[in-house]
């Protein structure tokens, strides 16, 4: 075994393991704004409105949506990675065995404490999950693969499609309240403070391109 084999093998184990962790805590803190019933982040408003439509859990319906999204980069020859392909399954499992385990929340002060965990928690996940490099979420290549094909910025192209996805799922009957206007100004503070926090020592490259993550670029 060469001298640079045990560094190497343990800077990708720990890739692994934030990748996973960070897809584990994304679905946990999903279901926790699920919960706590003030309000859901974009995509978790369509989500719970496909859901209310359908009769499929959340998660089941979370990992149908990812799919079809994914399906969408082929068109505009988008690259998906390991971590593309994983955050399709382990985001709505994780999702569906946490709403499995949290008990019905009541009162507004337990279900606001419930809510803000759920925002740090999705913070938290991001961190983890983006500074493991192994590709964007289906829903960030989506974001990205826009941004090159129509030339628009990434924030345009991010909050047109966040429009979208809100409205639709509100209209179908997801929650919208409180904590979706909180989340989409927390989650990018949040986000910036936990690139830093997880960022692999001697990786070399930057987790972002922009300031913020709302502007993100994700690379493998």
């Amino acid at each position: 075994m060469s001298i640079t084999a045990a560094p190497r093998g343990a800077h990708l184990t720990r890739r692994l393991v934030q990748l996973y962790a960070g897809l584990a805590l994304y679905g946990a803190s999903s279901a926790l704004l699920v919960a706590a019933g003030l309000g859901l982040e974009p995509w978790g408003v369509l989500h719970q409105g496909l859901a209310e439509l359908t009769g499929i859990s959340i998660g089941v319906v979370s990992i149908i949506v990812g799919a079809v999204v994914l399906l969408l980069w082929v068109p505009m020859r988008q690259r998906p990675g390991l971590g593309t392909v994983s955050n399709v399954f382990a985001v709505g499992l994780a999702m569906d065995g946490t709403l499995a385990l949290v008990p019905e929340v009541h009162g507004l002060a337990a279900r606001g404490a419930v809510m803000a965990a759920g925002i740090v928690l999705n913070g938290v996940a991001t961190g983890l999950y983006i500074t493991a490099r192994f590709g964007p979420g289906p829903r960030d290549g989506l974001m990205t693969g826009l941004h090159a094909r129509t030339g628009r910025s990434v924030r345009l192209v991010r909050t047109a499609i966040e429009v979208a996805v809100v409205v639709t799922g509100f209209l179908l009957g997801g929650s919208l309240g409180v904590g979706t206007v909180l989340y989409a100004l927390a989650i990018g503070p949040l986000a910036q403070f936990f690139l830093r926090v997880f960022a692999i020592p001697g990786d070399g490259r930057p987790a972002v391109a922009g300031r913020t993550p709302g502007q993100a670029i994700l690379r493998r």
